[in-house]
């Protein structure tokens, strides 16, 4: 049995033509795999961002509930080492940065065998005192000079790209492994992540005839530019959705060529999507979780092709891939998995999921069903808010260095006896360095998605609020979140 998941960071399911027909991006090569594959149009987050999202994938459980942005616990139960107690190889070829900085401890070792490609976003991999050769004086949003001293290494040479040089890595790893048939290959790249940076040749495609001053990543809050820069912003976004395509594509011929593809489950998806003007915002995390940030797409390629181009509405989300996994490596499912397996649906079978779970530790509390989608806002105070970790890191800095004689330790989550610190916080880690986000949040929202699949219209029906407040508390219980989550969102 051979697996392949694919993870592409940022990826908006309404830019595919797979769910959007009006879309201005192209994307052949994964217009053509959904072909192959079935698409599930229901599929959503879990925790975000990045580092969450990871860990969701890798322990089948959702990591926003107890903390932020963090590590792999020791108590932590993954999918690559499951893998491994049952004589399943496990490979990880990436360039996530993110893997390689504080808070980001342990998840390249659940893996027997990774590969590493430097130079995204603020990777300290060229190493000049001296300012990048080109720094450009005039810029909207951020620029980073470690990035533009690591693009350097890359600029306008399109193979030298850590995408392209990471679907290359695992082409190769395919070559060197062929008439193999008992492996876990996570293939995993950063675009179409921001910054935007692609070869002028991908900008061509998209007409672009932007003359104002540079701009390739957003700050993220309100809208701060031109409304040309916005448009040029969404075209860059475009183009680099399209060079990713390209590489797609490469690994897709590669298993065809080792004719590898047609017995292969090969999963495609993302981590979460990304606000490239719409609502009048940039970027993601502070805002209410809009299915913009939220509704992620999910290709699933079966070993036999059941199911082959059509599509499952099925509510889904990332915590499902483990168990997934290891239903098709005919392994059993560990206790701790609260996800769900997607076989039984490809089977024509039912699944016990009903309702998706998502969010960002510390801001609100967001439920689905596919059909409705209730945003559940804290209190005015936020409070009580703690972080449960036996690694105290975060992203770039330590959980509790403000507020040390406060923190308690214990054995305080129930699916484990480890001892964690329980960090009292007064603001979500992930919005460090933001000013004051809480004005986009301090509402709770409500949509019914088949009559406003936009979510522009948010509906007042307190019979139906009150039921899926109920719905909350009970998946709240199941996912074993901390019950101090009731007295934050009020929902005692």
């Amino acid at each position: 049995m051979r697996t392949i998941l694919v993870l592409m960071d940022t990826l908006r399911k309404d830019f595919l033509k797979a769910y959007n027909s009006e879309t201005f991006v192209s994307t052949p090569n994964l217009d053509a795999f959904s072909e192959d594959a079935i698409t599930f149009d229901n599929h959503f987050i879990g925790s975000t961002p990045c580092m969450p999202a990871r860990r969701d994938l890798m322990t089948g459980r959702l990591n926003f509930l107890e903390r932020s942005w963090g590590p792999i616990e020791p108590f932590d139960v993954t999918l690559p080492k499951v893998l491994q107690k049952h004589n399943v190889f496990s490979h990880l070829t990436t360039d996530h940065t993110h893997y390689f900085r504080l808070g980001g401890e342990g998840y390249i070792n659940q893996f027997i065998s990774w590969d590493f490609q430097r130079g995204q976003e603020g990777d300290p991999w060229v190493s000049h005192i001296r300012d990048p050769e080109w720094m450009p004086e005039q810029y909207y949003g951020k620029l980073r000079k470690q990035y533009q001293a690591n693009r350097e290494k890359w600029y306008e040479n399109e193979d030298a790209y850590p995408t392209p040089r990471t679907f290359k890595s695992a082409m190769d790893w395919l070559e060197d492994n062929k008439g193999e048939d008992n492996f876990f290959l996570q293939v995993e790249v950063f675009d179409p992540h921001e910054p935007f940076d692609v070869p002028s040749k991908y900008m061509k495609l998209y007409d672009d005839a932007y003359t104002g001053p540079y701009f390739e990543t957003p700050n993220y809050g309100a809208v701060d530019v031109p409304e040309e820069a916005v448009d040029y912003i969404r075209k860059r976004y475009a183009a680099l959705m399209t060079m990713t395509d390209v590489h797609f594509g490469r690994l897709i011929a590669k298993l065809k060529e080792l004719d590898m593809y047609d017995d292969t489950l090969l999963i495609v998806t993302s981590d979460h999507g990304y606000f490239l003007g719409e609502r009048e915002l940039f970027g993601k995390n502070y805002m209410h979780n809009f299915n913009e940030l939220a509704a992620i797409p999910l290709f699933v390629k079966d070993v036999d092709n059941r199911l082959r181009g059509e599509r499952i509405d099925h509510v889904t989300q990332n915590i499902d891939v483990m168990p997934t996994v290891l239903d098709y490596h005919k392994i059993d499912i560990p206790e701790d998995v609260r996800g769900e397996s997607w076989l039984p649906l490809i089977e024509g079978r039912d699944s016990k999921k009903r309702y998706a779970l998502y969010g960002a530790h510390g801001i609100t509390m967001n439920i689905t069903d596919g059909h409705y989608t209730y945003f559940r806002a804290p209190n005015k105070e936020n409070s009580p808010l703690f972080e449960y970790a036996g690694i105290p890191t975060t992203i770039r800095h330590y959980l509790g260095e403000s507020n040390p004689e406060e923190i308690e330790m214990g054995p305080f989550l129930k699916r484990s006896r480890f001892p964690v610190y329980k960090v009292p916080i007064q603001k979500a880690a992930i919005l460090d360095g933001l000013p004051d986000m809480s004005d986009f949040t301090k509402d709770s929202l409500l949509f019914d998605l088949e009559k406003d699949p936009g979510q522009n219209y948010p509906i007042d029906d307190l019979r139906l609020e009150k039921e899926l407040q109920g719905k909350l508390v009970e998946e709240l219980a199941y996912h074993e979140a901390p019950e101090e989550q009731l007295d934050r969102l009020d929902l005692r």
